[in-house]
């Protein structure tokens, strides 16, 4: 397919960064916002980009983008995401945290906690807070995933299945439309099912973006939660099933 050389830089970054944004790219080729939108119009209606608020996304198929990326996809957002869900958590609360770059931002959020017993399977999250003594962390065996620090696998699981905690953390790479939490990693799933089943509250933490996403692994459905925070959520079938199931929603940016 011949793409004009704009478009196929657009395309190499958004597939570098996992995202770009409008008034990046008119900053960067010296062109208006409006040529910018014509562009990414184009290129989202030929498929190659997914469409968001301010920008595209490179499309995610059946494999994730690299992890560091996915740290500055949404960074701000995840950031006050994370500090949401912390204000949720009192001290002296068990919970689990599972693999994510936004459940990690809840996990910077909680430093300043004490007394909790945090149980993870995200190397990322347990390295992060060993270093408080007002912290316990207790990290999950099984097979660690070289790409994200991720601990997955039936050991995983079995290790889940001993604790009931109070709250768990969790993640999504992807939430479709009839409120299904998908994942890529079918092992990463069996964690995160098990977290579910094992915890009197749960939260999910996801930004806007997971709402433009695709991934092909089930991890359960949006009913299953207890309070969902993201940054903002302007799918009106997501919110029907937020308000139909009871499930808090707590949207970070302010809605005008």
């Amino acid at each position: 397919m011949y793409l004009p050389p704009r478009h196929a830089e657009i395309i190499q970054m958004a597939k570098d960064k996992g995202r770009v944004l409008v008034d990046d790219l008119a900053a960067h080729f010296s062109v208006t916002p409006q040529t910018i939108r014509k562009d990414l119009n184009d290129l989202c209606d030929q498929r190659l980009l997914s469409r968001i608020h301010g920008g595209a996304l490179f499309p995610s198929g059946i494999e994730n983008m690299e992890y560091e990326a996915r740290r500055k996809i949404a960074a701000d957002e995840k950031e006050a995401i994370g500090k949401a869900a912390a204000r949720l958590i009192p001290d002296s609360a068990s919970l689990f945290i599972n693999i994510g770059t936004t459940t990690e931002a809840v996990s910077n959020a909680l430093l300043d906690h004490s007394g909790l017993m945090v149980i993870t399977n995200n190397i990322n999250v347990a390295n992060r807070m060993r270093v408080y003594p007002s912290i316990e962390v207790v990290i999950a065996g099984g097979v660690v995933r070289g790409s994200d620090g991720g601990v997955v696998g039936e050991a995983a699981v079995d290790f889940i299945k001993q604790f009931k905690v109070d709250y768990a953390v969790i993640g999504a790479s992807a939430i479709d439309h009839d409120g299904a939490l998908l994942d890529f990693d079918f092992r990463e799933v069996k964690v995160a099912q098990a977290i579910i089943a094992n915890a009197r509250h749960v939260i999910l933490v996801s930004d806007s973006t997971k709402f433009e996403r695709t991934a092909p692994v089930r991890i359960g459905h949006l009913s299953q939660v207890n309070t969902f925070i993201t940054d903002r959520c302007d799918i009106a079938a997501v919110r029907r099933i937020c308000e139909e199931t009871e499930v808090q929603l707590i949207e970070t940016t302010s809605r005008t």
